[in-house]
This record gives structure tokens, C-alpha cells and sequence, in this order.
């Protein structure tokens, strides 16, 4: 199993940063990816960003040049720092985990951005 720990969110006026933070611990395997998503009442989970154990990353197109995901080795530890943040931006954010087996999910940290 994999354990998701994250931290990060809060309240944050528009125009201003947060930064999240996730660390995976337990039965990592060599390739993988982890990520982002954000999940608004009423609608489904989206994904914000994701980098995987090959380097790869991607962003939904809402955050670009305002999102930047990195990835800690060997802590296994995904950050997202997020700068200019919109009310739009509001919503609880989850981590996420998957490999050839298995799919984890984190608890999910509230960002509010306040107009």
C-alpha cells in the first residue's frame, strides 16, 4: 500500500501563493506518477497537474505559467507551488498516486482564494 500525507492549503487572497505538499510513503514502486486534482461541489475531479518517475509533466490548461508541480527524490515528496491564484482557483485538492497496480488518493486540503 502507499500512504498520501498532504499539507499546504488555507486561505490566500487572489493574487497570492500557496504552496501544497505531498508525501507517498510505503510500497513505491520505480514508475509511477503523482499529481494533483481539485474537486469543486457538484462537480467532478479534475486534474490540475501531474508529473510522472520519467520526468514528464503536464498541466490542465486553467494553470499554466501560474502552477509549477516538482517532484522530491528520494522523499517521494510532490510539491505544487501556486502563484497568482484566482477565486476560481477554490476547491479542495487532492493528491494522487498510480503505478501499474494500484491508484491511491489523498485526504484532500482545502484552498479557498478570496476575491
Amino acid at each position: 500500500q502507499v500512504q498520501l500525507v498532504e499539507s499546504g492549503g488555507g486561505l490566500v487572497q487572489a493574487g497570492g501563493s500557496l504552496r501544497l505538499s505531498c508525501a507517498a510513503s510505503g510500497s513505491i514502486r520505480s514508475i509511477n506518477a503523482m499529481g494533483w486534482y481539485r474537486q469543486t461541489p457538484g462537480k467532478q475531479r479534475e486534474l490540475v497537474a501531474t508529473t510522472t518517475s520519467a520526468g514528464n509533466i503536464n498541466y490542465v490548461d486553467s494553470v499554466k505559467g501560474r502552477f509549477t508541480i516538482s517532484r522530491e527524490y528520494p522523499k517521494n515528496t510532490v510539491y505544487l507551488q501556486m502563484n497568482s491564484l484566482k477565486p476560481e482557483d477554490t476547491a479542495v485538492y487532492y493528491c494522487n498516486y498510480v503505478d501499474n497496480s494500484y491508484n491511491y488518493w489523498g485526504q484532500g486540503t482545502q484552498v479557498t482564494v478570496s476575491s
